[in-house]
């Protein structure tokens, strides 16, 4: 194995599941098509994973061979090396607030980041550039509960906070309350009906 290709595996090893490499961190052991061309052949190799262009990980070992890293590494590797911010789409928001039955078979997440697709092994992530108040209050339950909202529509949006009512504590009711001028009007109409509604 190559002096670089040695120096690359062991950068990979030293970082946490789902950490991500590019080509970019390794210039100064090299020209950027020696780098490409030795990533490019690590990951033939099934020693590094391409997950898009220009961006690998290492696989992990499991009590049963290699797998990809977990989505869940992957998107905190994307916020922390990207500084993006990335979260669940509506329908999966939904789900968990358990305002949807619908059970999603590919795993859609909005970013503020570009718009692309990664693949992990067989599983295909899509990371979707979102409009920024679609991004509001992150993963807390007031940022699913807008995104939720957004999936749903205007017509099931007040049945769906009616419900959410007894779910969620009055901090969450607080940090809609605070967002509501950068929402869609008809979502800031909703909400602001549910918050008159209960004073």
């Amino acid at each position: 194995m190559s002096h670089l290709a040695e120096n690359i595996l062991s950068a990979a090893q030293a970082l946490p599941e789902g950490g991500l490499l590019s080509p970019k961190e390794f210039l100064h052991l090299g020209s950027r098509s020696a780098v490409d061309k030795t990533l490019s052949r690590l990951a033939q190799e099934g020693k590094l994973m391409r997950v898009s262009r220009g961006i690998y990980v290492i696989p992990q070992q499991g009590r049963f061979g290699t797998r990809p890293p977990s989505t869940e590494s992957i998107i905190i590797a994307i916020e922390a090396s990207c500084g993006e911010t990335v979260v669940a789409n509506g329908a999966a928001d939904a789900n968990a607030l358990g305002l949807s039955t619908q059970v999603q078979t590919r795993e859609i997440f909005f970013t503020s980041g570009p718009s692309r697709i990664l693949h992990l092994g067989n599983r295909v992530i899509e990371l979707k550039h979102a409009n920024r108040w679609q991004l509001l209050l992150g993963n807390r339950p007031a940022g699913m509960t807008i995104r939720a909202l957004s999936w749903l529509g205007p017509e099931v949006a007040s049945t769906a906070l009616k419900t959410l009512r007894e779910k969620l504590p009055e901090s969450e009711w607080e940090a809609l309350r605070s967002v509501r001028a950068l929402l869609p009007s008809w979502m800031a109409r909703v909400v602001s009906e549910e918050m008159m509604t209960h004073g």
